[in-house]
């Protein structure tokens, strides 16, 4: 995992990269002035920092499946004898790590 830095680091370089940006004002395209450019940055790399601390979160809930899904798993696997419902959680979780 990246550090807060180096995610930062890695966001300064993409909005260099990217450069010219522009902005709309009062129906006008103009490029960012520095400060805008400043802003750009720090929102980037806070983004960043986010989605590496917690993307993890979003990315079980869409594997995990619906609840009816879910529950629909656990009684086959009361009425069958199987761990279907278990073993899917536990790739799911493996799968997608909570962060150190």
């Amino acid at each position: 995992m990246a550090t807060k830095e180096e995610l930062q680091t890695q966001a300064d370089a993409e909005i260099e990269a990217a450069k010219p940006l522009y902005a709309m004002v009062n129906s006008e395209r103009r490029e960012f002035t520095d400060a805008e450019y400043a802003q750009a940055k720090v929102d980037l790399g806070n983004s960043k920092w986010e989605t590496q601390q917690f993307g993890y979160i979003e990315a079980r809930q869409e594997a995990y499946g619906s609840i009816g899904d879910q529950l629909d798993m656990q009684y086959k696997d009361l009425v069958d004898g199987t761990t279907v419902w278990k073993d899917h959680i536990a790739k799911v979780k493996s799968d997608n790590p909570k962060p150190a």
